[in-house]
């Protein structure tokens, strides 16, 4: 384990007026924290991101909307003080995506001034610093050839556990309440995408897009797509942050969006709870076009069929969007499927010619790490490979992939924990583009 820099408290976050920026620089992120030069007091970024967006509203809560009040529980969020909304929670409609359009919309990137990423970084670890370091966690090369005609492109897939089910329905029995505190946990996600920086970030169980996410990476030069569950668990929580959903950032500086297709997944016909964001981006220093994915399956035991259609059905999307993968394809995603399972094969053989990133990180190159995710719950312990990140093998290579946490490092406890904010780890790949395309068709 490495220390991080020296950490000092600042509390209230969310009662601090809005101070803007002094920083020019929007793109330039750290590849590693930097050492707190400075004390910034109070940390006027972090509580400006709620101040700077207007979201729709949806509050805190003592029962659900009369349509589902007899058959849908409400659960308490515990300590989280992040207020944002007024109305109350509701079990949406099947025509909630057209009903909650305003999910879909986003704040227009100027009227938010850009941020240095080291002072939001320094914010950052001002807030974290009763908390333990952050883990060490190496990049591992995957290349015998370091020849490269461009810079690689770092892609970080990672579910970041919804705040609303985190504290109001996933009974992590391990893992304290006050380690879920919204205040603190943020700052452990957003130190964690700030220490490697990519250049896109797929991410899943977002439910504080609006205040947080939105607000703070489009200043850090990302732009930033939401696209909401129909029917959010998180809107059974009281006091829930709205629905949870996909989000997808990209570096405007290196890329440029050509196309962009919300996708709600079907199984046997049918509409399903389940979504995707899939987007075709231009690179800006090749010229060349790659589509971008991310989704989040369904999840539990049971719902093994389910999956396999709800993963046939993004397929056959991306096969159109890709033009049978004459665009090559990144998939990002919280499957919640072991290797073993159907949809997987599915992901293996597709026409699309997928392979697993992390793959790569096993002796033989054919095996998934032994956990992405690992919990405890009442009904006990959880490890699982549920996550992944999927790549045109033809046309991209790997270069980089993010070791995992080992045992030792996620301790008796689990995850969450104080020291990582997620029931997920998270997955960073380095790809480059292929200069022999047709060498794997």
């Amino acid at each position: 384990m490495y220390q991080s820099p020296a950490r000092s408290l600042c509390s209230a976050l969310s009662n601090l007026c809005c101070a803007p920026s002094s920083a020019t620089s929007s793109t330039l992120l750290l590849r590693s924290p930097a050492p707190v030069k400075r004390a910034l007091s109070p940390p006027a970024i972090l509580a400006s991101s709620a101040a700077v967006t207007a979201a729709p509203h949806y509050g805190c809560s003592a029962a659900v909307s009369s349509g589902a009040a007899n058959s849908q529980a409400v659960y308490s969020m515990g300590n989280s003080t992040s207020r944002l909304y007024s109305a109350l929670a509701k079990t949406l409609s099947t025509g909630a995506v057209s009903k909650h359009q305003e999910y879909l919309e986003q704040t227009d990137p100027d009227f938010l001034d850009p941020i240095d990423p080291k002072d939001l970084l320094e914010e950052c670890q001002m807030v974290l610093q009763k908390r333990p370091a952050r883990f060490q966690r190496d990049f591992v090369n995957l290349r015998t050839s370091f020849s490269r005609s461009h810079r690689p492109i770092r892609v970080m897939q990672w579910n970041i556990l919804a705040q609303a089910l985190g504290e109001g329905k996933d009974n992590f029995i391990q893992c304290p309440m006050e380690a879920l505190r919204w205040e603190e946990r943020k700052c452990l996600i957003l130190e964690e995408i700030l220490a490697y920086q990519p250049d896109i970030l797929c991410l899943q169980e977002v439910d504080h897009y609006f205040d947080t996410f939105q607000p703070l990476l489009s200043r850090l030069g990302y732009q930033c797509t939401f696209f909401p569950k129909p029917w959010s668990p998180c809107l059974d929580v009281e006091c829930n942050n709205g629905p949870d959903g996909c989000a997808l950032f990209f570096l405007k500086d290196r890329f440029t969006l050509v196309n962009s297709t919300n996708i709600r997944l079907t199984a046997m016909k049918l509409k399903t709870n389940q979504v995707a964001i899939a987007q075709i981006l231009k690179c800006n220093e090749t010229g060349k076009l790659f589509c971008t994915a991310v989704t989040h399956l369904k999840a539990r035991n049971g719902w093994e069929r389910f999956r396999s259609a709800q993963g046939a059905d993004l397929l056959e999307n991306l096969k159109k969007i890709t033009r049978e993968a004459e665009v090559p394809l990144i998939v990002c995603g919280d499957f919640n499927a072991e290797p073993t399972e159907e949809v997987y094969k599915e992901f293996s053989n597709s026409s699309l010619n997928l392979n697993s990133a992390y793959k790569l990180l096993s002796e033989d190159g054919l095996s998934e790490p032994p956990y992405t995710t690992w919990k405890i719950r009442p009904s006990g312990e959880c490890r699982h490979t549920l996550d992944y990140i999927w790549y045109s093998q033809h046309a991209l290579n790997v270069n980089a992939a993010l070791s995992l946490l080992t045992e030792e490092q996620i301790g008796p406890n689990r995850l969450p924990s104080f020291t990582y904010p997620s029931d997920h780890l998270s997955l960073v790949c380095d790809f480059t583009f292929n200069e022999d395309p047709d060498r794997l068709l």
